[in-house]
């Protein structure tokens, strides 16, 4: 595994980082840094024989945050072995809340960042049938604020740029559950929101403002309002020196400024107006050149290079089964 800095402890969410730096990298150079058989040991030694989800690190804590950074690194890694995912997506189903949201472990409160963890895991999976996906939907939009238009990370919490990814992305994922159609849960009446003027431009890359009536889109949108997240974004969490920050008062920051631009791309390429077969217009709030490169919503790396990336170890040459992976480790001792 890889850690947060020199002599510290190999830890799930520094691998996580270390493995989607590496794609978007998307190198050679860059894919051989990362040492597969030693890694999928380590990520063995985390996995909690008792709870079957994974600590992140040494002796560390076991939560829904851990177990998306292990099954993300090893999906994107192919090492996504039937040793290792045993059980996983049934201790997703035990940290869901009364409220239909999902916590860090059995009995947390419902948290944007665990949510998208969750949700993000099953995808990986396949597995949709641990948690009540009505529920989850449910508390999921009601965390999108109506005043501001950016998204809380928990109930009688205030908006923070960060979950434009972490809870903006859950409608993206939402979305691409096969065959769930969540629209008929939603009391939505347009007479309740203020409208928001249309302007359509001719070809992709320049729908500005679509207005409310794309909500319900008979092709599919996303259970937010998408406008209003980039809104809140562009307008309200900018930094003119550059960078962006929580909401207005605060300080800009790396952290902020990632995942404000990771909801940001979500926002414009998922759940929008579908042109000609295989094509789809970005929905882009403001100038065209506030549009992002298109980002996956599951482990949030740009499609293309993610794509690349997942190519590349998926060759002949690489191991992918359990027994190999652990040959080929312990033969080095």
């Amino acid at each position: 595994g890889f850690a947060g800095d020199f002599l510290e402890l190999s830890h799930t969410a520094p691998t996580y980082a270390a493995v989607l730096s590496v794609a978007t990298i998307a190198t050679e150079e860059a894919y051989d840094l990362v040492d597969r058989p030693a890694l999928y040991s380590w990520l063995l030694e985390m996995k909690d024989e008792e709870l079957k989800a994974f600590h992140v690190q040494k002796d560390g804590e076991v939560d829904t945050r851990g177990l998306y950074t292990v099954l993300a690194v090893a999906s994107i890694t192919n090492m996504l072995t039937p040793e290792l995912i045993e059980g996983v997506a049934e201790f997703v189903g035990l940290c869901q809340t009364g409220e239909g949201g999902v916590g860090g472990e059995p009995g947390n409160e419902a948290h944007g960042g665990y949510a998208f963890c969750a949700l993000a895991a099953l995808h990986i999976l396949n597995r949709f049938d641990t948690i009540d996906l009505d529920a989850f939907t449910h508390w999921i939009v009601s965390r999108q604020m109506r005043a501001e238009g950016g998204f809380q990370g928990r109930t009688n919490k205030l908006v923070d740029s960060c979950y434009s990814f972490w809870q903006g992305a859950i409608p993206a994922l939402l979305h691409l559950i096969p065959g769930y159609d969540a629209t008929n849960l939603i009391n939505f009446d347009p007479n309740d929101i203020d409208s928001v003027e249309v302007e359509l431009n001719s070809g992709p890359y320049e729908i500005v403002n679509v207005g409310q009536d794309i909500f319900y889109d008979e092709n599919g949108s996303l259970l937010s309002d998408q406008l209003r997240l980039q809104q809140y974004i562009l307008v309200c969490c900018q930094f003119i020196e550059g960078g962006l920050r929580d909401k207005p008062s605060k300080h800009r920051d790396q952290y902020h400024t990632c995942y404000s631009l990771s909801g940001l791309s979500v926002s414009q390429h998922y759940g929008l107006m579908k042109g000609l077969p295989n094509e789809y217009f970005p929905l882009v709030w403001g100038d065209k050149k506030n549009l992002l490169e298109r980002t996956d919503p599951v482990y949030n790396v740009e499609v293309v290079k993610l794509k690349k990336t997942m190519e590349y170890f998926r060759q002949d040459k690489f191991a992918s089964n359990h027994n190999e992976l652990v040959g080929q480790f312990q033969n080095r001792k």
